[in-house]
């Protein structure tokens, strides 16, 4: 198979992938109606909480099935789950000052420049020259955005922190799946770990939304968890069919698909600034993963 080869059946399941991760997302800002009061409502960290207590849900009953995950990658699984918690209440921190539109790109572009910038002191590992001209084009991205924020900083910051989140947890994860011996239950012992610690520092005080919420939307946490889980495992298993770096590349149009659905969906005023950011974003990360 050449570099860059995929099968026509893995394109179709890592698009799909992609489409599944920037529709949880975007579930995260949608807004509800009560059926009650008629008021509509809709906090983040409620969805959040939802989706990652579907997918920890979905955890519990598909390990008894795996093979336990060596004892190597626990301590890699412990750290996982800590940034994982970290990066589930940035994220819903991040959607309640700002849109998906504007977020997304930035959280899910900017991590794989961090990724690969990190890398190089922790492997020895520098950058290729195609990867230069990646990190151009996120950075140049990146300020497109932020320029064309009007006065949303907070939310530029915290879709930043999320990103080095989500590298942390991706350097933990690459390393931690290696020792693992099997990646399906090392993944879903994560999930598991990271929906009970959400919930543990976050839940509490927020009971009757989250039930009013599961009761005007009972099919979020069920499919989002599902969608969660869903979007990871297909690129996961395409990874055993493809080329990695064609695949990761390829699961970076999960940007252009979320800035579609913040458009299209969720009526956000996706401008001509924020869609060519959020294309430049698009190819610096399709281009670093290739690179």
């Amino acid at each position: 198979m050449s570099a860059g080869a995929i099968p026509p059946f893995v394109l179709g399941a890592v698009l799909g992938a992609a489409l599944l991760h920037a529709g949880w997302n975007a579930l995260l800002k949608r807004r509800v109606a009560n059926t009650s009061s008629g008021a509509v409502t809709g906090d983040p960290l409620v969805a959040t909480l939802l989706v990652v207590a579907g997918a920890a849900g979905c955890a519990a009953i598909l390990l008894p099935f795996l093979d336990a995950p060596a004892p190597a990658s626990w301590p890699f699984i412990a750290a996982s789950s800590v940034l994982q918690t970290a990066y589930y209440l940035l994220l819903a921190a991040t959607y309640r000052a700002g849109d998906v539109s504007h977020a997304y790109p930035l959280m899910r572009g900017s991590a794989p420049l961090l990724v690969a910038l990190a890398n190089g002191p922790l492997t020895g590992e520098h950058l290729a020259g195609t990867q230069w001209l990646a990190t151009g084009l996120i950075c140049g991205g990146v300020l497109a955005m932020w320029l064309g924020a009007r006065g949303r900083g907070r939310a530029t910051g915290l879709a930043l922190a999320t990103a080095c989140v989500i590298a942390a947890y991706t350097l933990v994860d690459g390393a931690g799946v290696r020792r693992s011996g099997a990646p399906a239950a090392y993944t879903l012992w994560i999930f598991l770990f990271t929906g009970v610690a959400a919930w543990l520092i976050a839940a509490r005080r927020r009971l009757p939304a989250l039930l009013a919420h599961a009761r005007a939307q009972p099919l979020m946490a069920p499919l989002g968890g599902l969608a969660s889980l869903a979007s990871y495992g297909i690129a996961l298993w395409a990874m055993t069919r493809a080329p990695v770096a064609a695949v990761a590349a390829l699961r970076e149009t999960s940007i252009l698909f979320a800035t579609a659905i913040a458009a299209c969906v969720l009526r956000e005023p996706v401008g001509r600034t924020r869609v060519a950011a959020a294309c430049l974003i698009a190819c610096g990360a399709v281009a670093m993963r290739l690179g």
